[in-house]
């Protein structure tokens, strides 16, 4: 058997090393330069190599509020995260049937895709505004960051419900479940892996938004307007050294998500394993 590559395989190989490079160039760039001596600039060469900017950027800041930011934005993450997930398995659910408007529905959700983001937050900010309501970040914010994470996470539980084998859930109610009972115990388990990308789409949609939150977050903002506002007025490696922590935060978001997902299909093998061997 001839094993050696084709002669296509290496230009492709180079354009798929440069598609890399373009996607984690700029990434690399910040990382690198985030490490530059205490007299360093925002560009190349370095003047040294030292952990000062990491160092300054956890002492008060002249301009913005940075910690302030970061929590708001972790706590609106958590909050999109929970809903999304709750809305879209409610949603994945009541589409198994056919119902009046279901069509219309469908394509009013995807609808939220496709339409600019920053129309979305002008449109949530202006009904806001025009009634009466405050613009902040937990509210209105909130409210335009779902239009970005909920077509998202109903597609996938669409996706999950399509090819769910519903003799497991017959075979509950044989044995007497009731129909909470039937999701609680044999329904979210199963779909549990799906349920975790749900969630990390949730959570790292919402972390890193800024169109949709630019019009919608009040007087507050969440980190990606921070970081975007010192842009203009931060002239040191520190705005380098904290694209490099929320990187490596979202990094570790998404090992986390992993790391579970991984632990409960292993979790899931075990007890298969067991049933198998109660019943030899």
């Amino acid at each position: 058997m001839d094993r050696r590559r084709p002669r296509s395989f290496y230009p492709l190989a180079a354009f798929f090393g440069l598609f890399l490079l373009f996607l984690y160039g700029p990434t690399l760039t910040i990382a690198i330069l985030s490490f530059q001596g205490p007299t360093g600039g925002l560009t190349f060469p370095m003047r040294g190599v030292s952990l000062h900017w990491f160092h300054d950027l956890f002492q008060q800041q002249a301009v913005g509020d940075i910690w302030g930011s970061f929590r708001r934005s972790f706590a609106l993450g958590l909050m999109v995260m929970v809903t999304t997930v709750v809305v879209s398995v409610m949603g994945g659910l009541a589409f198994r049937k056919r119902f009046a408007g279901s069509g219309v529905l469908f394509y009013l959700v995807v609808t939220a895709l496709v339409i600019p983001s920053i129309l979305i937050s002008l449109g949530v900010g202006l009904i806001f505004n025009q009634t009466g309501l405050d613009v902040h970040w937990s509210t209105s914010g909130f409210g335009s960051q779902l239009t970005w994470t909920l077509p998202f996470g109903l597609l996938i539980m669409f996706a999950v419900f399509n090819r769910f084998d519903k003799s497991y859930e017959e075979a509950a109610r044989d044995l007497g479940a009731s129909p909470w009972q039937t999701i609680a115990h044999v329904v979210l388990p199963i779909i549990a892996p799906s349920l975790i990308g749900v969630a990390l789409f949730g959570f790292t949609l919402s972390y890193d938004e800024f169109a949709r939150t630019l019009l919608t977050a009040g007087s507050r903002n969440t980190l990606p307007l921070e970081i975007y506002g010192m842009t203009t007025n931060v002239t040191t490696p520190v705005i380098f050294a904290l694209g490099t922590l929320t990187t490596v935060f979202s990094f570790l978001v998404i090992g986390v998500f992993l790391a579970t997902v991984w632990a409960l299909n292993r979790r899931r093998a075990r007890a298969g394993s067991d049933a198998g061997k109660g019943m030899v």
